[in-house]
């Protein structure tokens, strides 16, 4: 067994990713504080192919020595935009025709094993801070909640990791 190379992965280049289609997929996310979550959140948008990421309140926003160490670059292929507050991003998404999804344990959230996304629609995921997870505002913005389940003894998984879960099962879900 031979590692690949980079070359041989045929990466697209950032302007061939920007025309290329992307998965109908948007992130938000709500106040989140450490740096390398919001890299690892560019990073994990690329390559899933994320239509765009929304950073609200507290979240840091590139240029950023500490969200490029990282991102690795991924903050200058992913389209993003900054909110002032979280509840701002979700009334435009809304209004816009995306489905609002918290990323969250809420009373009623379908297991994410459970949620089957439907190719016709486009889907919002709200991702929150580290300590306090989703703002009970926008949770009450939201159409729909996701959990992921767990095994452990621990609450809650990292955020940057919950996405990563969260993208994976929509991409092998919406671009197979």
């Amino acid at each position: 067994m031979r590692k690949i190379t980079n070359q041989e992965l045929h990466r697209p280049s950032v302007d061939e990713f920007a025309a290329m289609k992307k998965m109908p997929v948007a992130v938000v996310l709500d106040n989140v504080r450490s740096l390398q979550n919001v890299g690892s959140f560019f990073r994990t948008c690329d390559a899933f192919a994320v239509e765009s990421l929304s950073l609200c309140g507290i979240t840091a926003t590139p240029p950023n020595r500490d969200i490029h160490k990282t991102a690795l670059g991924a903050e200058l292929s992913v389209p993003w935009r900054y909110w002032p507050t979280t509840s701002e991003c979700i009334g435009s998404l809304r209004r816009d025709g995306w489905t609002v999804v918290a990323v969250e344990q809420v009373e009623g959230a379908v297991m994410l094993g459970g949620f089957v996304p439907q190719p016709d629609r486009k889907y919002a995921l709200v991702f929150g801070n580290e300590v306090d997870g989703v703002d009970q505002r926008a949770v009450d913005m939201c159409d729909m909640a996701v959990e992921i389940p767990q095994a452990g003894t621990k609450h809650s998984l990292n955020v940057s990791v919950s996405g990563g879960v969260v993208l994976w099962q929509l991409f092998s879900t919406l671009m197979r």
